[in-house]
């Protein structure tokens, strides 16, 4: 998140940011408590912002989840088919002012299901240095990159929806090796433990 400067946003995206910081609080309530306090939100509008997720995602008439995100968060500001195997599909991107150097991408499959939504690089933003397990403090980078910097890495289960792991063999500053397992929300990391 860039700065402490207060991040003016209003309307349903804010909500969504809301959203997504709620997932996070477990692991990181520091981190949350300053983005949420950038936002101008109170906790009390964080509960609420995810009440009214969870009642549009429980819904009976609820839209599909890739009708759900263009009408919460507008349109996207990039669409880009996508191959995953054999099967073409569409990332779409869109920006949230919390993260200025991340977009939150849903991939859409053919009949319109969503495949995976996640917060990932913005197009044109370096990706983080990762080298060692110092550079891999929490929300310093997503998914795709941690598995990138520290290949093979090998996913884990997440422990819910919007939660995966990866297991992956890292340096420490003085260049032993130890197992490390991240855990990331939404795609970006939150904690990292070491196993051996």
């Amino acid at each position: 998140m860039a700065g402490r400067q207060t991040v003016h946003h209003e309307g349903m995206d804010l909500d969504f940011q809301l959203v997504l910081l709620r997932r996070m609080a477990d692991h990181n309530p520091d981190l949350v408590e300053g983005a949420r306090r950038a936002l101008g939100a109170s906790i009390a509008d964080m509960r609420e912002a995810n009440k009214r997720w969870q009642a549009m995602v429980r819904s009976p008439r609820s839209r599909s989840a890739a009708a759900r995100y263009r009408s919460v968060l507008g349109e996207p500001e990039s669409v880009v088919p996508r191959r995953l195997g054999d099967v073409g599909c569409e990332a779409r991107r869109w920006a949230l002012p919390l993260w200025p150097d991340l977009r939150f991408e849903v991939l859409v499959g053919p009949d319109g299901a969503v495949w995976n939504e996640w917060l990932v690089r913005a197009p044109g933003v370096p990706a983080p240095r990762l080298e060692t397990l110092d550079d891999l403090a929490p929300w310093s980078c997503t998914v795709d990159e941690a598995a990138g910097a520290f290949a093979p890495a090998r996913p884990l289960e997440g422990t819910a929806p919007t939660r995966w792991g990866l297991a992956f063999t890292a340096p420490a500053p003085d260049g032993v090796r130890h197992e490390v397992v991240a855990e990331f929300t939404w795609g970006l990391l939150q904690r990292t433990a070491v196993i051996t």
